[in-house]
């Protein structure tokens, strides 16, 4: 659906687009990942032919964004990190007003409006003026204007920024139910989202692509070893020594000051290996008390900054 070619962005004899190439999927969440100043939102207008590139291709829905850009535009919807909204306007009149630019025809045009509004939750507040909505309101009719042409693509830049946790919730739900229907790029900082709304991910950093997996995938990449977190009551150097002795044990590390009490420990173990069982029978056998055995999973903000860090 989404097809970028070694694109290329040169401003000022920098290159904030170095390069990068990357399909999406039919029906597909994508997570556009990377720091300020990545190259994010650069290759997002182009991709919406907002400007041109330097060099390389870029095709969505089979049509060339360069050569193309008209039969793009139809095909997506865009919502820029700040939704493009008439402040004086009612929201149903904003919306009937760029579905008339989008083209939709004049006998289905309410029928339209109508079905954009309940599906983006703004239908109660349609008469209202846009300009004293909430943030979370206003994101939402910004997302509405977006899928007003029931577009093919759609390119969302950072779409739930200056949300509070209930908003964020909303619109995160909104638009995991809009995958299989929409082909969605999704770009954001806030990295849990990335893990719980999108079926891929692409990290760029300084205008080319460091990694491209799913979420798990991307943690089994980068991670060099299964790690298991311990509460053990019983004497700090035993406990090393006789965990130290288990088959698969690579290293074990104690947390904190020893002060006669329980300890913690982060034991790392050979990746695909589980020896949870094994170390709960040997903490047992010798009398100490286990309070706490849990796996240490690496979370998409540790692989994120393991990438940019390296990068």
């Amino acid at each position: 659906m989404i097809e970028v070619d070694h694109l290329t962005k040169v401003f000022n004899g920098r290159k904030a687009v170095d390069g990068i190439s990357f399909t999406v999927q039919k029906g597909e969440i994508l997570g556009f990942l990377g720091p300020n100043g990545a190259g994010k939102t650069t290759t997002m207008r182009i991709l919406t032919c907002y400007m041109p590139a330097t060099d390389g291709t870029a095709r969505v829905a089979g049509f060339d964004v360069f050569e193309e850009s008209l039969e793009v535009r139809r095909r997506i919807g865009y919502l820029p990190e700040n939704p493009p909204l008439y402040p004086e306007m009612t929201v149903s009149s904003y919306l009937h007003f760029v579905a008339k630019i989008k083209g939709a025809p004049s006998p289905q045009r309410k029928a339209i409006v109508d079905e954009v509004m309940q599906k983006c939750a703004v239908g109660d507040v349609r008469n209202r003026i846009i300009g004293k909505l909430s943030k979370g309101y206003k994101q939402r009719v910004g997302l509405a204007q977006a899928l007003l042409n029931n577009p093919e693509v759609l390119i969302l830049d950072e779409p739930t920024i200056g949300l509070d946790p209930k908003q964020i919730f909303e619109v995160r739900s909104l638009i995991k139910a809009l995958a299989g229907n929409h082909t969605v790029i999704l770009s954001t900082h806030i990295l849990p989202e990335v893990s719980m709304t999108c079926n891929r991910v692409v990290i760029i950093n300084n205008g080319k692509v460091v990694a491209m997996d799913t979420p798990t995938g991307l943690t089994n990449q980068l991670k060099g070893a299964e790690k298991i977190a311990l509460s053990v009551d019983g004497p700090r150097d035993a406990v090393i020594e006789r965990l130290r002795g288990i088959d698969g044990v690579t290293s074990i590390k104690a947390e904190g000051e020893e002060n006669g009490g329980p300890s913690n420990y982060i034991v790392e173990c050979k990746l695909q290996t589980d020896l949870r069982r094994q170390l709960a029978q040997e903490i047992v056998s010798q009398g100490w008390g286990l309070l706490e055995l849990r796996g240490v999973s690496m979370s998409l903000e540790d692989v994120f900054i393991n990438l940019v860090t390296q990068e």
